[in-house]
C-alpha cells in the first residue's frame, strides 16, 4: 500500500442515517421488557421523549467524539429541523471538521482501520478509525474559517457568535441542505464549542491571528459559559441529552453551579441521558455517572439514565423513537440566539 493513490482510497462515501425512514418505537417497546443495556436504552428513549413532551423544558444536546463522520449528521440536523433540540454544546470536530466541512461540499469516506497509516500520510488522507477524509479538503475548510473570522471586527467572541457567522456564510455557500450549522442559524439554535481551537477552527484562527498580530478575533470561552448560564436562567426547566462525554458534558452540566455561584437559585437539570462507552471505575469525567453529578448540584436523579453503548447504534434508536412519538410537534421554538444577541435582555433578579 506504500504508493497507493488518494483516488483509490476515497471511493465510497459515508451515508448518513435518516431516522424519519424507520420507526424504532416497536423495538424500544420490546427493549423495555428485556434487561441490561436494552432496558437502559428503552428508559433513556422514554426520558428523551418526556423532555420533548414537557412544554417547559429546553433540551440541550451535548456531542463528543467523531459522530458526524460516522454517519450520524442527519439525525442531529433532523432534530434541529423538527424542534427536538434547543441548544447544542459540542466538540469542534463534529461541528467544524465534519458538519461545516460537508456543508462546503466535501465528504467522508468508508475506509479501514487495517491500513498503513504512513501510506495514508503520503497520500494526504486522514483516518478517523475506519473512515477516511481528504487532508487537502480539510485544509480548505481551515482556510474558509480564516476568511470568515477575517471579516469580523477584532474583539473577543463566544464560539456561538462565530458559529452564527459561519451559518450566515452557508446561507449562500452551502453545497448541501442538511447542514447542522446552517439549520441552527436559521432556527435560532445556539451552538457552543467551548474548546473551539481544538479543530479546523483553530487552524483558521491561528492563520488569522498570525497574519493580524496587532488586531484580531479571539475566542472567549468564559462568554460561552455566561451565555449558557443565561439560557439556564431563562428556561424554566432543562434536559440534557449527552452523546459521549468530555468538555461538552461537563460544560453543560456546570451551568447550574455557575448560576448558583452568581446568586441565583437554579433548578438542577430535570432530565438527563448519557450514551457513552466510557467506564466510571477510573474516576474520569466522561465515565462519571449522572447520579455522581447530582452530588455537585448539576443533575436531578429522578429522570436520569446512563446507557453504556456505542453511539452509532444507540442514538439512531433513541432519536427515531422520539421522532415517531411526535411530541416535538407540540413544542414551541425557543430561538435562544435571539436572547443571547440582545445584551439588554433582562434576567431574573439574584436571590442575594
Amino acid at each position: 500500500m506504500a504508493n497507493i493513490k488518494k483516488s483509490e482510497l476515497l471511493k465510497e462515501q459515508i451515508e448518513h442515517i435518516d431516522v424519519t425512514k424507520f420507526d424504532a418505537r416497536p423495538l424500544v417497546e420490546a427493549y423495555s421488557k428485556m434487561a441490561f443495556s436494552a432496558r437502559d436504552l428503552a428508559r433513556a428513549s422514554d426520558i428523551y421523549d418526556r423532555m420533548l413532551a414537557d412544554k417547559e423544558c429546553s433540551v440541550i444536546l451535548c456531542l463528543a467524539g467523531s459522530l458526524f463522520s460516522a454517519g450520524l449528521k442527519k439525525i442531529v440536523w433532523q432534530m434541529i429541523e423538527s424542534n427536538m433540540v434547543d441548544a447544542i454544546v459540542s466538540t469542534g470536530a463534529n461541528i467544524v471538521d465534519q458538519d461545516f466541512f460537508e456543508a462546503l461540499g466535501y465528504k467522508h469516506y468508508k475506509g479501514s482501520k487495517w491500513v498503513d497509516d504512513k501510506a495514508l500520510r503520503g497520500a494526504r488522507v486522514d483516518r478517523i478509525y475506519d473512515t477516511f477524509i481528504d487532508e487537502d479538503e480539510l485544509g480548505e475548510c481551515d482556510n474558509t474559517i480564516g476568511e470568515i473570522v477575517g471579516t469580523l471586527k477584532p474583539r473577543p467572541y463566544s464560539s456561538r457568535e462565530v458559529l452564527e457567522e459561519m451559518g450566515k456564510y452557508l446561507v449562500k455557500k452551502a453545497k448541501v441542505k442538511d447542514s447542522i450549522v446552517l439549520s441552527a442559524f436559521r432556527k435560532g439554535v445556539p451552538i457552543f464549542v467551548p474548546a473551539f481551537s481544538d479543530c479546523s477552527a483553530g487552524f483558521g484562527l491561528l492563520h488569522h491571528q498570525w497574519t493580524n498580530p496587532e488586531e484580531h478575533v479571539t475566542i472567549d470561552s468564559a462568554k460561552d459559559f455566561r451565555e449558557l448560564v443565561r439560557i439556564k436562567l431563562a428556561a424554566k426547566d432543562t434536559g440534557l441529552l449527552m452523546i459521549g462525554g468530555g468538555v461538552p458534558k461537563n460544560f453543560a452540566q456546570d451551568i447550574t453551579v455557575g448560576a448558583e455561584m452568581l446568586g441565583f437559585e437554579p433548578k438542577m437539570h430535570k432530565y438527563a441521558v448519557q450514551i457513552t462507552v466510557a467506564d466510571e471505575r477510573d474516576g474520569a469525567l466522561s465515565g462519571s455517572t449522572l447520579r455522581e453529578a447530582c452530588s455537585w448540584g448539576k443533575v436531578d436523579v429522578v429522570d436520569e439514565q446512563m446507557v453504556f453503548a456505542e453511539a452509532t447504534i444507540a442514538l439512531p434508536t433513541l432519536a427515531s423513537y422520539g421522532y415517531h412519538k411526535g411530541n416535538w410537534k407540540k413544542r414551541r421554538e425557543r430561538r435562544w440566539n435571539a436572547l443571547l444577541n440582545d445584551v439588554n435582555a433582562p434576567v431574573p433578579a439574584a436571590s442575594r
